[in-house]
């Protein structure tokens, strides 16, 4: 197996994350990545104490390993629960880890590691990583612009990488964007990184919560079928780069001239419902920068369909523990052939 030291610090087997993508990385989700032996996280943005312990004993009571929690820091991003308040409950529940994106870390390392808890931080840039390391992080994701979702990079992670890699030495790195296979695990450990955490792989597994419809187009798509937008996908988180899929939202924004914010077609108009975790039902509205969960009731022809360029190597829909098992096999044989 590719083991890395990442593994001993992390208390995991493979060096493999699932991001934590919102409400539909659950608990079943992360438990099947960490039972596979990687480090499964949830999704921890917006959920207030509560919540954020219903989902955490939930994942205990699926697994005995270690797993994370996934938490935003983005100041522009709307909140339905102060962020503060959010990671204070990760931490009372001493989660093994907490994956933070998209702001500073530093006021929150000192009582995670009070807490017994690893930060690891995903960054876009060199200079964003070593601020995370001078800040006290455990470990860094370099995030690549292939990657889905919000995409903190801007440029390629087969550059990122290694200078992110020799930016911050010794400090565990990890690699995001454009990985979905063991070829893609294999090529990051070549340039430097101790794992990787990928999203868009994980979006075509069966424990993801996510609509069939949304799964089924991530396994249907190519690198050419996702679309990276500055002033899309923005409702509810402004000025926040993103890939997704190319779907009719897509296709009118680009046929009306990629108009900015306000001049978008259809704009304002309610695609859909969807149910938050606290139980209550809610309004999509179009261009929303919310990922459809399975409680999704709608279009999803119409939402934010957040997909990396790894998409071209997404050929199916399986348990999210045989993704871990093969990726990390296919890596071993790749990485034992180049030894010999």
């Amino acid at each position: 197996m590719p083991h890395t030291p990442l593994c001993d610090l992390l208390g995991i087997t493979q060096p493999i994350l699932n991001v934590g993508f919102g409400l539909s990385a659950g608990p079943e989700l992360a438990a099947a990545v960490s039972n596979a032996g990687g480090l499964g996280v949830i999704g921890g943005t917006h959920l207030h104490a509560a919540l954020i312990q219903e989902r955490v004993r939930r994942t205990r009571a699926l697994t005995d390993r270690s797993f994370g929690v996934n938490v935003i820091l983005a100041e522009k991003l709307r909140r339905t629960t102060p962020v503060a308040d959010t990671i204070a409950a990760i931490f009372t529940e001493r989660v093994a880890v907490v994956v933070l994106f998209w702001g500073d870390p530093a006021p929150y390392v000192a009582p995670a590691h009070g807490s017994g808890t690893k930060v690891i931080v995903q960054v876009g840039s060199v200079a964003e990583a070593r601020a995370a390391a001078a800040a006290g992080v455990d470990a860094i994701i370099a995030q690549g612009a292939e990657a889905g979702g919000h995409v903190r990079g801007t440029v390629a992670l087969s550059s990122i990488l290694p200078a992110v890699v020799d930016a911050v030495a010794p400090l565990p790195v990890l690699a995001s964007g454009g990985i979905a296979d063991g070829r893609g695990l294999a090529g990051a450990i070549a340039l430097g990184a101790q794992g990787v955490s990928m999203g868009t792989r994980f979006v075509a597994s069966l424990e993801c919560w996510s609509p069939q419809a949304y799964k089924d187009r991530v396994v249907d798509a190519t690198a050419e079928d996702t679309v990276y937008a500055r002033e899309l996908f923005d409702v509810g988180w402004p000025d926040a780069p993103h890939r997704i899929l190319r779907n009719r939202t897509v296709r009118e924004w680009e046929a009306a001239g990629q108009p900015r914010p306000g001049a978008r077609p259809g704009e304002g108009s309610v695609i859909g419902t969807t149910t938050r975790a606290d139980g209550t039902t809610v309004d999509v509205v179009r261009y929303s920068a919310t990922m459809p969960t399975d409680s999704f009731n709608g279009d999803v022809d119409l939402a934010a369909l957040w997909c990396g360029e790894s998409a071209a190597l997404v050929n199916d829909i399986k348990p999210a523990g045989d993704i871990v098992r093969d990726v990390a096999r296919e890596a071993d044989a790749i990485l034992a052939g180049l030894a010999r």
